[in-house]
């Protein structure tokens, strides 16, 4: 069955609830999907049902879920949540599996809100159990109120590192030491356009304050260089890095009995939506690699088809609401439920505050982005792709033996053809094959396909049973 609707928003983030809101307010029919139970997505992500979320918990990121969920209940939205979208076809025909089996829905306009995933650049050791992604850590301590160990090392680089760090120490647990990538010079180059969103600047402040009195240490200029396990315990060596990441020569120390690593370097914008549907799109480092090419309003170079949030490039979530605003009211407008001076005088605060959002995300970006001089560190032995065991090694030959850019590297290592595809490995293999290709560019993306997100045979059979099967009366002899 096909449920046919005025707007289909993918993801249920602060930029796709907020798109959702937006389009429902101004009179149009909206259906949001996301895979999770409630809307909020990764900053603002709902507790588990058995914790209970409140407006009155100091917690700002809760509190604004709280009532970005509150608001989508009064809402004329029609929410479909626990929904996987693994296919986007013509008159984005949008399918989906869960635990119901397939459901298709249609639209003449699609918003694309998915988000971002984590980048990890590669080092010996990253693999190993205990080592996780900043935004797995993150999920543990806001979703479940659960610590990812007992005595825990923060790195990689950007503003989440002293959130996790001070979520982490807060909840009783024992931070060993943060590294940081960015050197303080960094940070002191980016303080002006942080403190245009003083709040957020003070919130920060406090989390690096309460780290000090609790006597963490902090490494600036610092990345991990490998990871040892023993006994089921973590050595951590961390050494120095210059302004592009690369290695300094300097003396490397030890962390040891750790029980948790928790590390992330940066966000890459989740463009597989747009990417199958054919919008154009182009590569800047600054917003996490290959974003989509919009107008002021969230319309890509597809007729009906609107980005908005860390999919288009990494912002934040205040950007990222703002953005879903001004693409649901794009698509209200397009189709004819806003006249034009009721849409112009309707974005125009939203576009102001864009604007002035804007300083604020371009420092966070600037801290966030890929470094390529840790990327050409990369050791030969090092996986690259956990899913196929791809080596950098193996990457360097295929490429010596004329993979010119990432599909034909893929043709000839397997890399990116396992259950993430591509998303925990596709930015760094960009930056191996570009040290050959000469940019990213020319290095290429990785070919859009169905299924974008791998799909359980089990949500796409639902609750079919042998009973359902067809079978043809017998042919007479």
């Amino acid at each position: 069955m096909v449920v046919e609707t005025d707007l289909v928003v993918v993801g249920a983030g602060p930029a796709g609830t907020s798109a959702a809101l937006a389009a429902a307010n101004a009179g149009l029919g909206v259906i949001l999907i996301d895979e999770a139970r409630e809307a909020g997505g990764q900053v603002y992500r709902a507790p588990a049902r058995t914790l209970k979320a409140s407006t009155k918990t100091r917690d700002r990121d809760a509190v604004v879920g709280v009532r970005l969920r509150a608001a989508l209940d009064r809402s004329s939205v029609r929410f479909e949540r626990g929904l996987r979208v693994w296919s986007i076809g013509e008159r984005f025909r949008t399918d989906t599996a869960g635990p119901e089996g397939v459901r298709t829905f249609k639209a003449p306009r699609l918003i694309a809100a998915g988000g971002a995933f984590e980048r990890t650049v590669p080092f010996p050791g990253w693999t190993l159990p205990g080592v996780m992604g900043l935004a797995a850590a993150t999920i543990l301590l806001k979703s479940e109120a659960m610590l990812p160990g007992r005595r825990v090392v923060i790195a990689g680089c950007g503003p989440l590192l002293a959130a996790v760090a001070a979520k982490v120490s807060g909840g009783g647990g024992d931070v060993a030491a943060v590294i940081d990538m960015a050197s303080r010079r960094q940070w002191a180059s980016v303080m002006l356009q942080l403190a245009t969103r003083f709040n957020l600047l003070r919130e920060g402040a406090g989390w690096v304050l309460g780290l000090a009195r609790r006597r963490v240490p902090i490494h600036f200029a610092s990345t991990i260089r490998r990871i040892d396990e023993a006994d089921g315990l973590l050595s951590v060596e961390i050494g120095p890095v210059d302004g592009k990441g690369r290695a300094r020569p300097g003396r490397s120390s030890l962390i040891n009995d750790v029980d948790a690593v928790a590390v992330g370097h940066g966000l890459v914008p989740g463009v597989e939506i747009t990417r199958l549907a054919g919008a154009a799109h182009t590569y800047d480092r600054l917003r996490g690699g290959w974003v989509p090419v919009l107008d002021a309003m969230g319309r890509t170079t597809i007729e009906g088809l609107y980005a908005a949030g860390d999919g288009c490039g990494i912002r934040g979530a205040l950007s990222a609401a703002t953005a879903g605003t001004l693409a649901g009211l794009a698509a209200a407008g397009d189709a004819g439920a806003l006249d034009p001076d009721t849409l112009a005088s309707k974005s125009e605060p939203q576009l102001k505050e864009a604007a002035r959002l804007d300083r604020f995300s371009a420092a966070v970006s600037d801290l966030l982005a890929l470094r390529p001089g840790q990327v050409a560190d990369i050791a030969p032995d090092t996986v690259v792709c956990r899913c196929e065991d791809v080596r950098r090694a193996d990457i360097d030959a295929a490429i010596a033996d004329g993979a010119a850019d990432v599909n034909q590297l893929k043709h000839f290592t397997r890399c990116g053809m396992g259950p993430c595809q591509g998303r925990m490995c596709g930015d760094v293999v960009g930056e191996l094959v570009a040290l050959h290709a000469g940019s990213r560019e020319a290095a290429g993306a990785w070919t859009p396909r169905p299924p974008l997100r791998p799909v359980p045979l089990a949500d796409l059979i639902g609750s079919y049973s042998y009973n359902d099967m067809p079978i043809p009366k017998p042919v007479p002899l």
